[in-house]
């Protein structure tokens, strides 16, 4: 599991910290990473140049969010105990981390980004009782306890803005909504292309008003249209099926791409996606935290 480290500097705990925050400091809208930071080395703080962060010059400018850069390196594990790697970024479940666990991280100077799943229905989430029938269609190919859902629905969309709100709450400092590329699927939904485009320029927008980055996980063949909505990508075998130069536009645009094969050992893609700038891992499907990073 990920230890819970306490560095030199960090003389207070995040309870502690919030506790001495007044109500009118509250009112102010004191950001989570104000309160994570007091009291923090600054050597820890010195990091964000790397990982891409940038600050807003007077409150005005309206929210600001994290912008990873190509070449970042990083660990994604959605199931097990949470394992330490020596990585910028830790891509990591919404609803199964915990406040804490995201803070831990953070005092260790890297960022964190929270899956979840924005375009499939999965039964086994707390508020999976909040789906109606009418906004389900077919199950997912492989994946037997998940459905589609219609992104058309404003009901879906409450969800999901409860979703990014719990993200906010949490401290991540992005976001990976999964399953975004519907409408190339059989989802039994009549989902069109711009269904979909509009959807993930909504999910875009209610991200950054939340003060999060969000990355665009597949959907390949609308990455033209919506790289400039998105801070980053993240794809599954690329190389495994020749698709990676369609990534290319988040890397011109000083976007990071984050991606694993299944299939293929290190040594097959490593190389390549070092020289595009790409953040690629070695995994197995359960995503459970063994890896080989390039």
């Amino acid at each position: 599991m990920l230890s819970l480290l306490i560095l030199t500097g960090c003389t207070t705990t995040f309870a502690q910290r919030t506790a001495n925050f007044t109500e009118e400091q509250m009112q102010q809208n004191t950001s989570y990473d104000d309160i994570v930071t007091s009291g923090i080395d600054n050597s820890v703080l010195d990091q964000r140049d790397h990982l891409g962060d940038t600050t807003p010059s007077s409150p005005s400018e309206g929210p600001i969010w994290w912008k990873p850069q190509p070449e970042l390196t990083w660990h994604w594990q959605l199931q097990g105990d949470l394992q330490q790697y020596d990585v910028d970024v830790y891509d990591i479940d919404l609803e199964d981390t915990s406040s804490d666990t995201i803070l831990q991280i953070h005092l260790q100077g890297k960022k964190v980004i929270c899956y979840f799943s924005a375009g499939s229905y999965e039964e086994w989430r707390s508020d999976s009782d909040q789906f109606p029938e009418s906004v389900l269609g077919n199950t997912l190919d492989g994946w037997p306890d998940e459905r589609w859902l219609d992104v058309r629905s404003e009901v879906v969309k409450d969800i999901m803005l409860s979703r990014l709100d719990l993200a906010q709450s949490k401290g991540c400092d992005g976001v990976e909504p999964d399953n975004v590329d519907g409408y190339m699927n059989n989802t039994g939904l009549s989902l069109t292309a711009a269904d979909q485009l509009d959807y993930n320029r909504w999910l875009a927008t209610q991200a950054h008003q939340r003060g999060l980055a969000i990355g665009l996980k597949n959907d390949l063949d609308q990455i033209d249209d919506l790289v400039s909505s998105f801070d980053f990508a993240v794809n599954e075998q690329c190389f495994e099926y020749d698709e990676c130069e369609l990534l290319l536009p988040f890397i011109k645009q000083d976007k990071a791409v984050f991606g694993v094969e299944y299939e293929l050992s290190a040594s097959q893609f490593c190389q390549q996606a070092n020289e595009y700038g790409f953040s690629w891992l070695e995994m197995d499907y359960d995503l459970d935290g063994a890896r080989i990073g390039c």
